[in-house]
């Protein structure tokens, strides 16, 4: 969530003009408060496009395979996960810690603690020293550069205009006949899921993967803000129409982290929402308050002022000081309060160390609808990156629950 205890002064004086009618306002006292709170809002709702190299690769050994990095949390998890090169110009995929040296005087990375990792393909791009940027996707490009599987690009019309959307038919004589909808996360690309399109394609079903309002590429809305699912359900259940309205038998509904709360929505709203068969959410967010309040803890701001940041959000008198079209009432996306309210099968999986998504509103909604909703607690994995520390055990779950 950024750096959320700046506080900007001009934004702060136009806070402090609101804060006695947002409930909490006059407690907390003075702009500098309702200046964080308003930064911290202001953060959660706005799409992070433009996004800095994070990573720095050391050396590449190209007749070993091998490339070594500088260390951190990202550089040394477990799993498969990629490299952009060149701002996006260049990709490459890594696998496999091979090894992690601590930070020594003398070594040819003096005073840099390293890893090296299995180097699995350059995709494209030059692979050398110099700034990189995780990709937690792992793959890049779209289903036919990713795969090798033919992939049509079509437009799916919603009420902000034309989505651009990738069609992946499965091979002949496999077509179930059900749909597959794949909704990625806040501030992420289509490319996030990627993983999910072999096995789903395996199960015989077609692939539809919509880009969705203030993607790069898409539709803005008229305030190029998040609404946290409240609005972009609509562009997923534009994809569901136009599933429907090219023949498929069933739908399927496949969401990770905000594309789960996006899906929920959906589930809740859309009038075909009966003809979803079943779901799998990857780290969703079954309750956007409790991930603002993990978010707050752990950038140190006080609960009172995230308290007061939702109230922002949802205030009318204050919709200005977000740039909001609309109030945002971050209860709406609390699946936990409104748990009779769900009624499709649903499939979880969430590791228990997401240090982004908490996992424990998914468990509680699990024991809210046993039957309906099953969770399955991945043991160990960053936010979104179970299928990169096991992609067969990941691919078996999803299969055996589609099944």
């Amino acid at each position: 969530m950024g750096d959320a205890t700046r506080a900007v002064t001009g934004t702060a004086r136009r806070a402090a003009v609101v804060g006695a009618s947002v409930a909490g306002g006059a407690a907390l006292g003075g702009a500098v408060s309702m200046g964080t709170a308003t930064y911290f809002a202001h953060r959660v709702i706005t799409p992070e496009h433009e996004k800095k190299d994070d990573v720095t690769v050391l050396a590449v050994d190209a007749e070993a395979g091998t490339v070594t990095l500088r260390a951190d949390v990202q550089t040394t998890s477990p799993g498969r996960f990629g490299l952009w090169l060149d701002g996006g110009e260049g990709h490459a995929r890594l696998g496999e810690v091979l090894e992690v040296t601590a930070a020594e005087e003398g070594r040819a990375h003096r005073g840099t603690a390293t890893v090296t990792r299995r180097l699995l393909g350059v995709d494209r791009g030059d692979l050398g020293p110099g700034s990189a940027r995780w990709n937690g996707y792992f793959y890049s490009g779209d289903p036919t550069t990713a795969h090798g599987l033919p992939h049509e690009d079509v437009l799916v019309t919603s009420d902000i205009g034309d989505l651009p959307t990738w069609l992946v038919r499965p091979e002949p004589g496999t077509d179930t006949g059900d749909w597959a909808i794949l909704v990625h996360g806040r501030s992420a690309q289509r490319a996030e899921t990627l993983r999910a399109v072999p096995v789903l394609h395996r199960l015989g079903l077609t692939c539809l993967v919509p880009m969705y309002r203030n993607d790069v590429g898409a539709p803005p809305s008229s305030d190029g803000r998040y609404s946290l699912g409240l609005s972009e359900w609509q562009d997923i259940d534009a994809a569901m129409r136009y599933a429907l309205a090219h023949g498929a038998r069933r739908l399927v509904l496949v969401g990770w982290s905000m594309g789960g709360a996006v899906v929920l929505q959906a589930l809740n709203r859309s009038p075909v929402a009966h003809r979803v068969h079943r779901v799998v959410l990857d780290a969703p967010v079954i309750d956007w308050g409790s991930v603002l309040a993990h978010q707050a803890d752990l950038h140190f701001i006080p609960r009172p002022i995230e308290r007061l940041a939702r109230g922002l959000m949802r205030s009318r008198l204050s919709h200005h000081l977000l740039r909001i079209a609309e109030p945002l009432d971050v209860a709406a996306t609390n699946w936990i309060d409104r748990a009779d309210e769900v009624g499709h099968r649903i499939f979880i999986i969430h590791s228990a160390t997401d240090q982004t998504v908490p996992f424990g509103p998914s468990q509680d909604l699990s024991r809210r609808r046993p039957g309906l909703v099953q969770t399955f607690v991945w043991p160990r994995a960053r936010h979104c990156q179970e299928w990169n520390t096991n992609p067969s055990l990941w691919e078996d779950l999803v299969a055996s629950f589609l099944r």
